[in-house]
């Protein structure tokens, strides 16, 4: 397993959420390639996105049939660049996980995930990816706000 991977399982194991990471020799690296490789509705994909609202980082975890409404989280919020999300999750876009980051980040969950009881997440790389009750993984979440920050 990558070494990248194995890191973010060891992550997930101490939050709390025991993950069995996937490595597939296809990419997942967008909603539709990673819901194509496992065989789920797009929308159970959890894109972690990291948004910048001023010098703070904000992670937000959208469904993959629906994109961050950036607009509705305040005025100044935009999305991050490449350096800033792999400096605030030790991650780099494509890979981003949604918990067991660099940094502790604050993190909204979009209301539209809680249609699933299975999701799916980027596991470190572009190639890795875990399954996991959605109500696991908002748990093993420190501070995970659900909200209605998805559209589309």
């Amino acid at each position: 397993m990558h070494p990248t991977a194995l890191r973010f399982r060891d992550r997930a194991r101490e939050a709390g959420l025991a993950v069995d990471v996937r490595e597939l020799s296809e990419s997942t690296r967008t909603a539709v390639e990673a819901a194509d490789a496992v065989g789920c509705e797009l929308g159970q994909i959890v894109k972690s996105v990291i948004l910048m609202d001023g010098d703070d980082p904000l992670l937000c975890l959208c469904a993959g049939d629906r994109r961050v409404a950036v607009g509705r989280l305040g005025d100044g919020v935009r999305m991050a660049k490449a350096n800033e999300v792999r400096d605030v999750t030790g991650y780099a876009i494509g890979g981003v996980p949604p918990l067991g980051h660099d940094r502790k980040v604050r993190t909204l969950a979009d209301r539209s995930l809680t249609r699933f009881d299975v999701v799916w997440c980027a596991a470190g790389t572009p190639n890795a990816l875990f399954g996991t009750p959605l109500d696991d993984l908002l748990a093993a979440i420190d501070g995970v706000e659900l909200a209605d920050i998805g559209e589309g």
